[in-house]
């Protein structure tokens, strides 16, 4: 499934797109909290921005997000990461991000959503994954060796992107490195021409477990009642 579980066809609806332009103004709040409000000096928050245009935004709440974030505009920001482990539905290892202003709040029903599997403790499955950087980009020559770029870059391993991930007539790739590598690798990339769309700590599963088609939709299903949880921001699955 990669290195992040993503729903398809999240933006279906009006109300599911509120739900992502949410989602994603929270990551460039937090994004810009952590790192400034120039995207040029923060490859995540550049890479926020990026994802915001590429669901179509508004400008004026990206703008918005990132002086919040930046502490331009007096409002305090109580957001923490908090991370959750579990199994889902036939015993798929499932770990579940979620940036939230109430803990209190967010814990009882992310726990409600795992009674269709099981809510494990703090290291219950993350063994089950490594934890690494991940820059996702693209670029105009389709002609690129990723293997190349990677090394250019100091990156440990690089994927292809599926073409319909990409901008027509683009080569996109997955870089993965080493956490503390995420920046340097980031700010290369986008250097060297690369338009950077993600740009993260992520859990990529050390061993992909096969569901039978049969019961891949009652994981599915389990997923998307994760991801569309307003308090989620990254859902990581060992399904493959």
């Amino acid at each position: 499934m990669g290195a992040q579980w993503k729903q398809k066809g999240r933006e279906a609806s009006a109300l599911k797109r509120g739900q992502v332009f949410g989602k994603l103004a929270k990551e460039i709040v937090v994004a810009a909290k952590i790192g400034g409000a120039d995207p040029d000096l923060n490859a995540r928050l550049f890479a926020a921005i990026e994802d915001a245009k590429k669901h179509s935004v508004p400008r004026d709440t990206i703008e918005r997000a990132v002086k919040k974030g930046a502490g331009l505009t007096g409002e305090q920001i109580n957001y923490e990461l908090v991370t959750y482990e579990g199994f889902g539905p036939h015993k798929v290892p499932v770990i579940v991000e979620c940036l939230t202003d109430n803990r209190n709040r967010t814990a009882p029903e992310i726990r409600v959503i795992f009674k269709a599997g099981q809510l494990g403790a703090v290291g219950s499955v993350a063994w089950m994954f490594n934890h690494v950087g991940l820059v996702e980009a693209h670029h105009e020559n389709a002609a690129q060796d990723l293997e190349t770029v990677a090394i250019e870059a100091g990156a440990q391993n690089v994927e292809p992107l599926d073409a319909a991930d990409v901008p027509a007539g683009r080569t996109g790739a997955r870089f993965y490195c080493d956490r503390t590598d995420l920046d340097t690798v980031s700010k290369f990339l986008a250097k060297s021409g690369w338009t950077v769309t993600a740009s993260e700590m992520s859990y990529v599963a050390k061993n992909a477990v096969d569901v039978p088609d049969p019961h891949k939709q009652e994981v599915i299903a389990f997923l998307t009642a994760l991801d569309e949880h307003d308090d989620a921001h990254r859902v990581y699955t060992a399904m493959r």
